[in-house]
């Protein structure tokens, strides 16, 4: 009788979960296309309420959207919520054409943080696919320990286990580490760039906002940043993440 109470409940929280979660996709799909449709009726405002919500409370966003939103953003003058939102879309879509954009649009010729190396891109492509490449791995894993099973007598020696724990391994680091880096935009005018998480440290240089940055870790008010080819300290505040 427990056990039947119990699948019914694993049961029930399943459909419930996938119930919840296609409402919520239903929910997005709607306030988007309602965000579309006042935007391309040039009710730029009323787009843009919707599009921030998504955005900010449900994090959900296109790079179509995000385009749309750095247009209204410009339009009212706000250059660096525009020049956010194009780092945001560069992070998707590192085009060369959105960092000439960005550049104008904070009037730097020189803004670091948006070269992107051959490397860089390939490990985006497979990071991107991060999902599928692990769902791969645990499906070659699976098979791998049911033959193993159905050949224990035979598989009596270690070399037959390899395979397993070589899957083993390349699931973990697709799982674990398959994943781009946490990265930001300089939005504090001026913003300091120190050598080390404290008042007391050396000044390596004081920017202004738009330069993108990548995120290493977090320590008090401080972010640990890649300023360069170097590690860098910049205060919270003045960073805002992609």
């Amino acid at each position: 009788m427990q056990n039947s109470k119990a699948n019914f409940l694993t049961k029930f929280s399943i459909i419930l979960a996938v119930f919840i979660q296609s409402f919520n996709c239903q929910a997005n799909t709607f306030e988007l296309q309602k965000a579309d449709s006042l935007f391309n009726t040039n009710n730029y405002q009323e787009a843009m309420v919707y599009y921030e919500n998504m955005l900010e409370n449900d994090q959900v966003f296109s790079p179509a959207m995000l385009l749309k939103m750095a247009f209204i953003s410009e339009g009212k003058g706000d250059f660096s919520k525009a020049s956010f939102y194009l780092a945001k879309y560069y992070d998707i879509n590192p085009n060369p054409r959105v960092i000439t954009k960005i550049k104008t649009l904070t009037e730097q010729p020189n803004l670091i943080g948006y070269e992107i190396s051959d490397g860089d891109r390939f490990f985006k492509f497979l990071s991107d696919l991060q999902q599928e490449i692990t769902g791969i791995f645990a499906g070659l894993l699976l098979i791998s320990i049911i033959t193993l099973m159905f050949f224990k007598e035979k598989a009596n020696k270690p070399k037959y286990y390899i395979p397993t724990l070589l899957l083993i391994l390349f699931a973990f680091i697709a799982n674990n580490f398959l994943k781009e880096p946490t990265t930001g935009i300089v939005t504090g005018s001026p913003t300091i760039v120190m050598d080390k998480p404290t008042a007391g440290g050396k000044l390596i240089k004081n920017v202004d906002p738009g330069h993108r940055v990548i995120i290493k870790s977090s320590k008090d008010i401080w972010y640990e940043i890649e300023w360069g080819k170097q590690k860098a300290f910049v205060k919270k505040e003045s960073i805002t993440k992609l």
